[in-house]
């Protein structure tokens, strides 16, 4: 089968189309034939082995050859142990702790990772879904789940976590203010914000405006400066930024949060959970969430594709199609 590989840490120049072996399936995985995948910051630091953090496992060769955390496509062969899917199902789920491996024409994926698409999305849409989606679900069903009538932030919300989070919190009831770049305003209000705001323009964190919610997906403030933005009983998830501020957030927060009544955390990353996945797959079948692509390329274009999203020009997501 083809498969975008690569042997060693680095820029997208390090990858290259080659053909390998159809992986083998073991009694709980599945076989499948992928139809599309898409591009996440995972893959990209996992790529480039930076932050270091990213190679700790694999300090001088790469664990994974083969990258890709979201897969849609159809299940070709079932282990022996598999009871929940059969040949011919059409498939999604995230593989970001299944061993990856969606940059390919096969992957041979846990069954407990994978959940049958919805049938009113292509397998393009699908495979936007994943990781971006599920991230946006668990922080809006975290910690202060999403109320109607919730005044929402969403910083980065002109990328694929944030396109989500943006619709999702609509259909809940919220109103919602995004942030990003100019260049990806429009994308934002398409997705239904009430409220855009180029960061270099305004500076959200003032503390002026007020929210119960903030999904930060770059997150890069004190959480003094999160703790000044929140409402009385608000809740500020922090889903990016650098290392140390997420290991310092992750401690400090909950510690903080016990004098308090404004709250700061780092959720952690919950890869296909029923919930999560329940809660965003009802919202894909009404229609009142589709995903926001970017572009939709070939595997042979995954390295141009690659060096895209890593100059953050992407609006939504990268897709690209097997």
């Amino acid at each position: 089968m083809r498969a975008v590989v690569r042997d060693s840490y680095g820029t997208p120049d390090v990858l290259r189309i080659e053909d390998v072996p159809v992986p083998t399936v073991a009694p709980d995985a599945v076989l499948v034939r992928v139809r599309a995948t898409s591009v996440n910051d995972y893959d990209w630091h996992l790529l480039t082995g930076q932050p270091f953090v990213n190679r700790m496992v694999a300090p001088f060769r790469p664990k994974h050859r083969i990258l890709g955390c979201d897969v849609a496509g159809t299940v070709e062969r079932v282990g022996s142990a598999v009871t929940g899917l059969r040949p011919g199902d059409n498939v999604y789920g995230d593989l970001s702790t299944a061993g990856l491996g969606a940059f390919a024409e096969f992957v041979s994926a846990p069954a407990a990772s994978l959940t049958v698409k919805p049938g009113n999305l292509t397998f393009e849409q699908a495979a936007a879904v994943p990781q971006a989606g599920g991230l946006a679900a668990m922080a809006l069903r975290g910690r202060r789940p999403v109320r109607r009538g919730d005044e929402i932030l969403v910083n980065g919300g002109g990328g694929g976590v944030g396109t989500f989070a943006i619709q999702a919190a609509k259909a809940l009831g919220a109103s919602v203010t995004g942030v990003d770049a100019a260049h990806k305003l429009e994308t934002m209000r398409t997705a239904g914000a009430d409220r855009v705001v180029d960061y270099r323009l305004e500076d959200v964190m003032s503390g002026v405006r007020k929210y119960d919610v903030i999904i930060d997906i770059a997150a890069h403030h004190p959480i003094s400066t999160y703790r000044r933005c929140l409402e009385p009983g608000g809740y500020a998830g922090l889903l990016g930024g650098s290392v140390p501020r997420v290991i310092f957030t992750m401690a400090a927060g909950p510690l903080s949060s016990l004098f308090l009544d404004r709250r700061v955390g780092t959720p952690l990353w919950r890869p296909n959970d029923p919930g999560d996945v329940a809660f965003l797959g009802s919202l894909l079948q009404s229609g009142e969430v589709s995903p926001a692509i970017d572009s939709i390329r070939p595997l042979e274009e995954l390295p141009d594709a690659m060096r895209r999203f890593g100059a953050q020009q992407h609006t939504g997501k990268i897709v690209i199609t097997i």
